[in-house]
């Protein structure tokens, strides 16, 4: 393992695309060990896509790693499609690629929305989950996202002072429905300027110690569509509460709770903070929350890294020995 946390880069043994229905098809990718403990990484956004270090986080010889880009995302398509795009969607195709790829149970992993996805498909597939490995916890209340939209104001002000200023200096419901408006509209010259400015925010409030964004400067194609299957994905869910009931996953966790949990949370982590992942604990008495002093939301900030991967080595070490 190196020094930040993360296992050494290997490629994908098998990679594909599955239909799943209503024009969507699914890029999907499997690497590390065709015999190890399966587990699937739901990335973060909606909209943010797989990224090959996700899988550094399980050792290669142990784990059957499977990452996907969820829809209108990533190598899925369609790109930035809204249509067909809901939490139930999400959760069918999760389940769909389970089949699809012969997978008996698996490990259920994620970060930020991919928490909320992971509980989401938990809740609703738990016979399929052999436990959770989670990071940076979202839940998809209304409170975390009025915190996103507002909130880390108080402790970025200079970041969201730019993300306002982008529609005028708008703030409250105005805001979203502006960002809303602009990030669906069809023409680039309105869409591309405004997820530039979300993805830029939601970039710069993410960790710790500040980052180069790669939406300062010169912008590039690659930059460009991360941000906009990012910004009008995440509008598009908040618009909507994520598709879920207020406080639907903690109400309906017991269908989980006997299953392990590792929870990994940054200490100060401001765009999905401590409360939450705090909450999700309370609420999952034989979960473990490993609280990481260094770091924010990240994924890939070296404490958040090093204790994924001590996280995911702890549920192979439990899961192994009760396997079939």
């Amino acid at each position: 393992m190196h020094n930040n946390g993360l296992y050494p880069a290997h490629k994908p043994f098998d990679e594909g695309f599955l239909d799943v229905g209503d024009g969507h098809r699914l890029y999907y990718q499997q690497s590390g060990n065709r015999d190890g403990l399966p587990v699937v990484y739901l990335h973060g956004g909606p909209g943010a896509g797989g990224s090959p270090a996700q899988r550094r986080y399980f050792d290669p010889e142990r784990y059957r790693v499977v990452l996907f880009d969820q829809r209108g995302c990533g190598r899925s398509t369609p790109f930035a499609s809204t249509a067909h795009n809901t939490t139930q969607n999400l959760v069918a195709d999760i389940e769909a690629l389970r089949m699809h790829l012969d997978v008996d149970q698996w490990l259920v992993a994620g970060g930020s929305w991919g928490v909320t996805l992971a509980l989401a498909y938990g809740v609703n597939h738990a016979d399929r989950c052999l436990g959770f490995l989670l990071r940076g916890v979202f839940l998809g209340t209304d409170a975390e996202i009025e915190w996103f939209m507002n909130g880390m104001g108080k402790v970025f002000p200079e970041a969201q002072a730019d993300f306002r200023a982008h529609v005028g200096g708008l703030s409250g419901d105005a805001l979203f429905s502006t960002y809303l408006e602009h990030l669906l509209d069809p023409d680039p010259t309105r869409h591309l300027p405004a997820a530039r400015a979300w993805a830029r925010y939601e970039t710069r409030c993410a960790t710790l110690y500040p980052s180069e964004s790669s939406f300062e400067g010169t912008p590039s194609k690659a930059a460009d569509a991360y941000a906009l299957s990012l910004a009008r994905l995440e509008a598009h869910y908040f618009q909507h509460h994520c598709f879920l009931q207020p406080d639907e996953l903690l109400a309906r966790l017991s269908a989980v709770k006997h299953l392990p949990a590792i929870i990994v949370q940054g200490r100060y982590d401001m765009v999905c903070p401590f409360h939450t992942a705090y909450r999700l604990h309370q609420a999952w008495p034989g979960s473990s929350l490993n609280v990481v002093a260094d770091a924010g939301h990240s994924g890939m900030e070296p404490g958040i890294a090093r204790a994924l991967a001590h996280g995911a080595d702890a549920l192979v070490d439990e899961l192994e020995g009760s396997r079939p």
